[in-house]
């Protein structure tokens, strides 16, 4: 029976005119990603956080206030370890497969970055909650956003005791502040140029497929999620 089931969502994503697809936490969480989760990787990469904040999670970590130098410490680990892969995952590559001979949408918030390594194409992927990969400024002083990648590198290399050099602490090119990881509660991303281009083409997509044969797929997201489940279960509901 369930192979029965699987054959005929085969057949339907091949004779569709464009995938949707949304994701969210449990996509992370199949990857062994838990945000969540005061698992055995959070004790053994961030013990000492954790010892000396009481932190029980990764996004705990990111709630507690903390020096800069210690806050870059536990962000450029994290980034370094979940959001720096060397090769994409089974599970991302199997999703790239599915959709990558159609028209296709990316709508997640997921902020590791896995679904343009995996063969995504940037412009299609809207992280709607930001990047860990990327980095702006603190004082906001303008809108763009950054790669952090070779910043983060630098950071893990030269961390001491759970600090970061003060030299390499990332700083705005505008104004010189201090710079903070582009994700969450962390800065007010939604009002970023690269932000709102990518809510436009999400937009975009959705009127394109008005009528047609668009399939919704789902992965990892849990039932009270009003940022990305609400609104394709709206969509779902009011196309034909």
């Amino acid at each position: 029976m369930k192979m029965n089931v699987y054959q005929e969502i085969s057949q339907i994503i091949k004779e569709a005119d464009g995938i949707l697809i949304g994701a969210s936490n449990g996509l992370s969480i199949a990857e062994g990603y838990n945000i969540f989760a005061d698992d055995a990787w959070f004790q053994e990469n961030m013990g000492d956080f954790r010892e000396k904040y009481g932190l029980r999670c990764v996004l705990h970590g990111f709630s507690v206030p903390m020096k800069v130098e210690e806050k870059w410490a536990f962000v450029s680990r994290l980034v370094k370890a979940k959001a720096m892969q060397d090769e994409p995952s089974e599970i991302m590559k199997n999703i790239y497969a599915l959709v990558k001979d159609k028209e296709y949408f990316v709508v997640t918030s997921n902020a590791e970055d896995h679904f343009v390594p995996a063969g995504f194409e940037a412009d299609r992927v809207f992280e709607m909650e930001g990047k860990l990969t990327q980095m702006r400024c603190k004082n906001r002083c303008h809108d763009e956003v950054y790669p952090n990648q070779k910043a983060v590198l630098a950071m893990t290399e030269e961390e001491v005791n759970g600090r970061v050099p003060k030299e390499l602490l990332p700083k705005c090119p505008k104004c010189g502040g201090d710079m903070e990881v582009n994700w969450g509660e962390m800065s007010s991303f939604t009002e970023t140029k690269n932000w709102k281009e990518k809510a436009a083409r999400y937009q975009e997509f959705i009127q394109n497929l008005h009528g047609k044969k668009l399939v919704i797929l789902e992965f990892g997201i849990g039932w009270r999620n009003q940022m990305i489940k609400a609104p394709l279960m709206q969509l779902a509901a009011v196309e034909p």
